[in-house]
């Protein structure tokens, strides 16, 4: 059963990167990006694509590095000792620490 996972994974990547490659292949006419001032760029529409990939993917990055940055620290803090907790009265509402 591994093995036949395993093949299928690998007729995945196959298939991908043909399908990219063929991508590839038929889209190497000029385009044109237009920026700010009247400048230009010229290039195939393939580097074209794969800038705009690129730059999507370096904004996803640094958007999610604060998230992950406090998800490590909080992972490194050591733990805070436990406390026996009181028993409360009967009828009496929890505390909740969020404020709600």
């Amino acid at each position: 059963m591994k093995h036949i996972l395993w093949l299928l994974r690998w007729i995945l990547k196959i298939a991908i990167f043909f399908t990219l490659f063929a991508f590839a292949l038929n889209n190497q006419q000029i385009a044109t990006v237009h920026f700010f001032f009247g400048q230009y760029w010229l290039a195939p529409m393939v580097l074209v694509v794969l800038g705009a990939f690129a730059i999507g993917v370096a904004v996803g990055v640094l958007g999610m590095t604060p998230w992950w940055w406090r998800h490590r620290q909080a992972q490194q803090a050591p733990a805070a000792p436990q406390t026996a907790a009181e028993p409360m009265a009967p009828g009496t509402p929890p505390v909740y620490a969020d404020g709600i």
